[in-house]
């Protein structure tokens, strides 16, 4: 199998049927751990540089009047800083867009895959660089690139998990591993090298169905509000038996065992949600958008664990009638509850 680049180029992944427009904040504030906000609690070495750190730790200008950024490591890149330039082939609105460290710390906080063993540096770009406009990733690298638009929460959350995924990829399941990427490929239905190899299209490309696999399992619901990757003719990763306890035991997690939730659904007034075997642990109730509504402190029985809610959301509101999302912290998978208050 051919080796990608080190420092990869990702087009956008095309979220137009899932995704609504929010304006984002201005970029702001110093370099924080993502752990601070990881919903297990566990150690990361995820280092998030915000866009305004990135600008005045990480960018010189030179004496031509270009902006370069330099990397830890040595890589540099020159940075495209007006929307007028002739690299910049769509305008947007004339201004560039960066992410919002606070949602990309957010959208971390979602993913649900033992990080303890990754390790990255998050650069949140203030311009996009002049050799590759869209947001990359590479061994312990991730360069999250404006848009010129305002970005979504939900494509931030999205493009933020499938850029983790190359890391998790590059240091879990790197290109030497043959036997883990004949296995992967076995299960995905890409074995064929000609059809799928780093030359093949972008959506064709193991690399990014890995990375793609990687957001829909364990991104957090603005990551994945569908379910779909980037390449439609391949099955969906959670309709592939197998696959999310193959990723998981990259990382030397156990191999999870089959449990469901119980609940009434539809469901109306007060309700409890229990799962045979579970361990104690938060339930977070989502409305269809991503936005969390309630946790839910765990009880523990002796052959199960329940959550019960009221039907009000945090700040005591009554949650108007439609379909929701469940989710254990650190499960990787969510249900839906059709709510009828």
């Amino acid at each position: 199998m051919k080796t990608e680049d080190p420092i990869r180029r990702t087009l956008l992944i095309p979220f137009a049927t899932c995704l609504a427009a929010a304006a984002l904040m201005g970029a702001a504030g110093g370099a924080a751990r993502a752990n601070e906000l990881l919903a297990s609690g566990e150690a990361s070495g995820l280092v998030i540089h915000d866009a305004d750190e990135t600008l005045h730790r990480y960018c010189t200008w030179d004496a031509q009047g270009r902006l370069w950024l330099g990397l830890p490591g040595g890589a540099r890149y020159e940075l495209v800083t007006s929307t007028a330039d002739p690299a910049i082939a769509n305008q947007g609105d004339g201004a560039f867009h960066t992410f919002d460290g606070a949602e990309v710390r957010a959208a971390l906080a979602d993913v649900s895959y033992p990080l303890d063993r990754i390790r990255a540096d998050v650069f949140i770009l203030p311009f996009p660089r002049r050799h590759g406009l869209e947001s990359a990733a590479g061994p312990q690298m991730i360069l999250l690139a404006p848009g010129v638009r305002p970005l979504s929460r939900a494509q931030q959350h999205a493009e933020l998990a499938h850029e983790l995924g190359h890391v998790v990829q590059y240091a879990l399941m790197p290109d030497p591993d043959g036997a883990a990427w004949v296995g992967y490929r076995r299960l995905r239905g890409i074995e064929n090298a000609a059809a799928y190899s780093a030359a093949s299209p972008h959506a064709d490309r193991p690399h990014e169905i890995f990375a793609e696999d990687f957001r829909v399992l364990f991104g957090g619901p603005l990551a994945s509000p569908s379910g779909s990757i980037e390449n439609s003719t391949i099955r969906p990763p959670a309709e592939v038996a197998g696959l999310t306890a193959f990723m998981l035991e990259l990382s030397g997690a156990p191999r999870p065992a089959v449990r469901s939730m119980s609940f009434t659904n539809p469901a109306r007034g007060r309700m409890t949600l229990s799962l045979t075997g579970g361990r104690p642990k938060t339930l977070d109730l989502f409305d269809v958008a991503g936005r969390r509504l309630i946790s839910l402190a765990p009880l523990a029985r002796p052959d199960r664990v329940e959550w019960t809610w009221d039907g009000h959301d945090a700040n005591g509101r009554p949650v108007a009638r439609g379909m929701l999302l469940a989710r254990v912290r650190g499960a990787g998978k969510s249900v839906r509850i059709s709510w009828l208050p």
